[in-house]
This record gives C-alpha cells, sequence and structure tokens, in this order.
C-alpha cells in the first residue's frame, strides 16, 4: 500500500521517470510499470484527476496468486538440504573432508529425491546459509586429439571397512581428450601399485595412449637434473619399454598442466564416496567404485553433450 502511493505520488505529482522511481523505490521497473498503467487507465476511465488519485491510492494493492509459480524451497526442502550439509559437517570432523557433498551433489540428490527444484536456488540458499561468496577464476581450455594423452595422478580417501576408519590410495587416470576414466584403489603409494594399476587400466582400455602425464610423485620421478629436467624411476622406463609410450612431466606446483586428473580425483573421490563410504571389505568398495566410474563415463558432458564412451 505505502510503496503504491510513492510510485503514484513520484510519478504523477513530482514527474519522475519510471527507472528513477525504481532506483529511489529499490523495487522493480516491472513493479512501477505496473502501478503506473493502472493508475493511467484509471484516469483514461473519465473520473477527475484528484478523484482518481485519492480512490487508487486508498485502495490497496491486488495480487494474483493463482498465477505465481508455486514456490519450491519450501520448509521440508531447507530441511533436506541442512540434512545434507550437517552430514558435510560431520564428515569434515571426522577428517572426511576430501570427501564433502558440493552443491551440484546436493542438487542430485534432492532430484534423486522427486524434489523439482533449480541448481541456482540451492546454490543461493547454501550460500546465504553458510555466509560465503566465491572468488571467480578464469581458466584457458586446451585442446587435444583422441588417443593422444592421459594423465595420471594419485588421491587420497578414508573409508569404513567393516566399522573400522581406514585410509586408502586411489590411482586415477584420465583421458584428457574425452574424460574417460578409470581407478583402483591400494593400500600405499608405492612402486608396486603403479606399476598393477597401469597394467589393469591398460587391459581395462586394450590399448594405450601415446603419452602419459605424470607430477612429481616419487614412484615416476627418480631424482631432479638441473631446476626443469627429471630422470624417470626404473618403474616407469619399464613400463614405457613394455608398452611403448612416451611420458611427461609436469612443472612444480602446476596442477593445472595436468588439469584433468586434478579434476577427476576430487570428482571420483567425491561422486564416489561422498554418498557411501561404509564398505564390508575392500572388494566391496573396489566394486562400487568401478560402478560408479561406468555411470561417470555414461554421463553426456555439457561442453560435447556426449559421453566419455562415445568420444
Amino acid at each position: 500500500m505505502y510503496t503504491k502511493q510513492e510510485i503514484i505520488l513520484k510519478s504523477h505529482r513530482e514527474g519522475k521517470s519510471q527507472r528513477l522511481i525504481s532506483k529511489e523505490l529499490g523495487i522493480s521497473r516491472k513493479t512501477v510499470k505496473k502501478y503506473i498503467t493502472d493508475f493511467e487507465a484509471r484516469l483514461q476511465s473519465g473520473s477527475p484527476p484528484q478523484e482518481a488519485i485519492t480512490e487508487y491510492l486508498s485502495n490497496p494493492p491486488i495480487y494474483h496468486r493463482e498465477k505465481r509459480a508455486k514456490l519450491k524451497l519450501t520448509v521440508d526442502v531447507q530441511q533436506a538440504i541442512d540434512e545434507l550439509l550437517a552430514a558435510n559437517e560431520e564428515k569434515r570432523l571426522q577428517g572426511l573432508r576430501k570427501q564433502l557433498l558440493k552443491k551440484c551433489d546436493i542438487h542430485s540428490l534432492l532430484q534423486e529425491q522427486g524434489i523439482d527444484i533449480g541448481y541456482t536456488t540451492v546454490c543461493n540458499y547454501i550460500k546465504e546459509k553458510q555466509g560465503k561468496t566465491a572468488p571467480k577464476e578464469a581458466y584457458i581450455r586446451q585442446e587435444y586429439i583422441p588417443g593422444a594423452v592421459c594423465e595420471f595422478d594419485w588421491g587420497e580417501i578414508k573409508l569404513y571397512i567393516d566399522g573400522k576408519l581406514t585410509r586408502f590410495h586411489l590411482a586415477v587416470f584420465t583421458a584428457a581428450y574425452s574424460n574417460y576414466r578409470f581407478a583402483e584403489i591400494y593400500q600405499r603409494q608405492d612402486t608396486l601399485a603403479f606399476m598393477e594399476s597401469h597394467v589393469s587400466f591398460f587391459e581395462h582400455l586394450q590399448g594405450v595412449y601415446k603419452e602419459m602425464v605424470y607430477d612429481n610423485m616419487r614412484v615416476a620421478v627418480s631424482k631432479f637434473i638441473g631446476p626443469h629436467e627429471k630422470e624417470p624411476t626404473r618403474a616407469l622406463l619399464e613400463l614405457r619399454g613394455h608398452y611403448h609410450f612416451s611420458h611427461r612431466f609436469c612443472n612444480s606446483y602446476r596442477g593445472n598442466e595436468k588439469g584433468h586428473v586434478e579434476r577427476s580425483v576430487e570428482y571420483i573421490r567425491r561422486k564416489s564416496f561422498a554418498v557411501k563410504c561404509h564398505f564390508t571389505d575392500v572388494e566391496e568398495a573396489t566394486a562400487w567404485l568401478h560402478t560408479k566410474i561406468a555411470a561417470l563415463n555414461n554421463t553426456r558432458q555439457k561442453l560435447t553433450g556426449k559421453t566419455a564412451n562415445e568420444l
């Protein structure tokens, strides 16, 4: 009622524009235009200007609620989001900070529960709840050709095996062109696990990539020669000699040079073990991991519209 009066008085008596009124009152121009259009229609009906102003301003505004979209961020939806955030906090306290649900995961879980809500709405609610503003970053996408480059990296996970919290390591492979992913679970990041993971990956593919990319991991780099040169380990040389691929090492503190696998470690860990981290044994955890990765490789990507399997 008060806003309605302010709009008409500023427009009719002070002659201010809709843009200026909207700025001064802090309301949308659509609302300003609606009230002014209704008032002008009242004037055109033949009523004296002063009488029209008095009558129009004394009547409360009419809202057409039947045309409004149904509120999606209901109390029940907020409660569901809060429960997932609380589960995240519990995991953080348990030291499982690398297996927390992200906003996109929370949105996906809500959709799986049959809740129709937009991703932006979920993000805004969580941002308001946490009082955080995420900094924006810029990225330059590199171009690759099929079958040329594959990246390897380790990632740490913590799982409850038969009720006991245990630390494991993921050996993760990611194709630079298609984002095709593969991973295995190991007890340690040692030479045996390094070699076994490559054998398992190449057998799974029934093929080999031309170039494998690594960071400065101890199982791949034997020693540093000068500021940039690195000598590969015997294990890497044996793998190269047997499978006939070349290798490339990233520069120190330049994870973006193998950004696919850096993201894949986090992505696989989150998609596989943020929702479920209790298993009876390692075999069950491995089977669960392979099932989730198969689903990821069969999911259509936003940029290409194709799945990793298709690419």
